[in-house]
């Protein structure tokens, strides 16, 4: 059995027929338990590149296969939608009904789950996303990252073998970024779910197993994190910048200070501090 999990094979896709393509030629694979983030500025192409992964589009050239499955194959739409959940940027646009165990169970009545298997993956999903206290709670008492860990719970309780989060932390605060991040890591390491994670901040980015560049709907780089962000001129041509830890070590050497290059996270310079102190 093929171990990937998203296979694109020259895939091109137009908004109009003859508008310039928002995505180009675009060949890569994503293997099954990887978690891949995707980096580019407003207009690069990567939303677009979400909504064709889950068979929300669907190729205006090339083929694009999920776990197997042809997108353009009508009769997979719904297999493919359910192992390749989606989360978008807003969770207000996800959430639709009044109680949170409501809201989880409304995918899988999509789906057909029968009612009595229903309260177990409810209590799963909540407890995977740690919101298994709020099971009784409205949505609207919530906070965004809260929120946004219910849509992922709605998703869960699918039993997908994937996640694409669409700008997902965008609209959260640092902390809530930082919990909604937090628990896809963990369902990505413990559960092995595959992680298509489109997002803005770098910060994000250094922490993912692999990191994809698209630029102008074509993808421009593809590697670790420490590998991408070493190019920092080259992000910069595509109005990107580096993590701000890799910033900030990128001026310290400037003053003159011996600092490796591949610092990337706050704890990659905290080692450095501290092992400087000693």
């Amino acid at each position: 059995m093929s171990s990937a999990h998203f296979v694109l094979n020259n895939v091109s896709y137009r908004y109009d027929e003859d508008a310039k393509p928002a995505l180009n030629k675009v060949s890569f694979s994503v293997n099954k338990g990887e978690f891949v983030a995707v980096l580019g500025h407003n207009g690069s192409g990567k939303s677009t590149l979400a909504k064709l992964l889950n068979g929300l589009f669907l190729p205006s050239e090339g083929h694009i296969l999920v776990s197997g499955m042809d997108t353009r194959d009508e009769q997979y739409t719904w297999d493919i939608r359910q192992k390749a959940g989606m989360v978008f940027q807003n969770p207000d646009n996800q959430i639709v009904a009044t109680v949170v165990r409501d809201d989880v169970a409304f995918g899988m009545e999509n789906i057909g789950v029968p009612s009595p298997q229903m309260p177990p993956r409810i209590d799963e999903a909540l407890g995977a996303v740690g919101m298994l206290p709020f099971v009784d709670r409205a949505p609207h008492l919530l906070s965004g990252g809260q929120k946004q860990r219910v849509a992922i719970a709605g998703i869960l309780a699918m039993h997908p073998e994937a996640l694409i989060l669409d700008e997902a932390t965008a609209m959260l605060d640092p902390s809530g970024r930082k919990e909604v991040f937090d628990t896809v890591q963990r369902l990505n390491q413990e559960q092995g779910i595959t992680v298509i994670w489109i997002t803005h901040f770098m910060e994000e980015a250094a922490k993912s197993e692999r990191v994809m560049v698209i630029h102008q709907g074509e993808v421009r780089m593809d590697g670790t994190p420490r590998e991408v962000f070493a190019q920092g001129e080259t992000l910069r041509s595509f109005r990107l910048d580096v993590p701000p830890m890799a910033l900030l070590s990128e001026e310290l050497r400037g003053r003159g200070i011996d600092l490796p290059p591949d610092i990337l996270t706050v704890e990659d310079m905290e080692r450095e501090v501290l092992a400087r102190c000693r």
